[in-house]
């Protein structure tokens, strides 16, 4: 009996370069997913959330000043973002002293930011609708995460300040 010895290769064999491409293939994908995530994340946000960390650091002592003098004040300050129509909002502010008495004679000014973004903010400035209420009317306001940053001036000082997360819909 004589074998026969044939050169034909198994077509089903795993060989080096196969092995080589399978890895090149795989992380050529991974690198390139990595790649797209990386560029989508740094568009989205810049990281950028103070332009000057060390006046922002200056001014702390200052921030923790007027947050005891606000404390001291016991004003009674509500605020509620709604709705309207479409993608038109109303912001109302409801602003009483100590006693339940309504503030007259004073500024408030909003600024609705997004929470993880520099852009797209809306600058308000509240007129008063008697009774210590005070309104705003804002056009055109996308659905989502907002901030909602309240500051109560008298006489040009700042006597009052908060932020409030808005989660608002379609």
């Amino acid at each position: 009996m004589t074998m026969v010895q044939s050169n034909m290769k198994d077509p089903k064999a795993i060989t080096g370069k196969t092995v080589l491409a399978w890895l090149i293939g795989f992380f050529g994908v991974i690198f390139t997913a990595n790649a797209i995530f990386l560029y989508l994340a740094f568009g989205s946000f810049p990281g950028v959330v103070v332009e000057s960390s060390y006046e922002a650091g200056q001014a702390y002592n200052q921030e923790i000043a007027a947050a005891k003098a606000q404390e001291e004040l016991h004003w009674q300050v509500t605020n509620e973002v709604t709705r309207t129509a479409g993608a038109s909002a109303k912001v109302q502010v409801t602003a009483l002293d100590a006693k339940g008495t309504p503030l007259y004679g004073v500024d408030v000014k909003a600024a609705l930011r997004r929470p993880a973004q520099g852009e797209g903010d809306v600058e308000l400035f509240l007129n008063a609708d008697g009774g210590g209420r005070y309104t705003a009317d804002v056009s055109s306001l996308p659905a989502g995460n907002w901030n909602l940053v309240l500051v109560i001036e008298q006489d040009g000082k700042r006597m009052f300040k908060s932020e409030n997360r808005v989660f608002l819909t379609d």
